[in-house]
């Protein structure tokens, strides 16, 4: 399956969806304008990933910050890393930098959302 690799810029995150070296994250600040626009190439890319996925998959976010609509396309993200845990393993490593307590919350909230193995993990900044 095609990579997906999206640049980050400084509204929005860089995103890599790569199947063949199983590397998934997305990193960064998220405002862009039209974050449904913006986040449809990573709908569609997990649509079809999850239709052929044969290998656990350990997807990281690494966020800076994000705004409400992209929490509620991060939301989603996440509704179908849990429709791809039906298939594979998935774990999801919610990554934050130490003292970072808004980023660590968005994520403990995100955690009891989901029915996914979820990780918070604290990094230097």
């Amino acid at each position: 399956m095609e990579t997906l690799h999206i640049e980050a810029t400084e509204e929005t995150p860089e995103i890599v969806l790569d199947a063949e070296n199983n590397k998934f994250s997305i990193s960064g600040r998220s405002l862009p304008e039209d974050s449904v626009a913006f986040y449809e190439p990573v709908f569609d890319w997990l649509i079809k990933y999850t239709a052929e996925a044969t290998n656990d998959v350990d997807f990281e976010f690494f966020m800076e910050y994000f705004n409400t609509s992209s929490a509620k396309q991060i939301a989603k993200i996440f509704l179908q890393l849990e429709k791809l845990s039906e298939n594979v393993f998935v774990q999801v490593i919610w990554k934050y930098k130490k003292n970072d307590l808004d980023m660590m919350s968005s994520g403990m909230r995100f955690s009891k959302l989901l029915s996914l193995e979820f990780e918070l993990r604290e990094v230097e900044a």
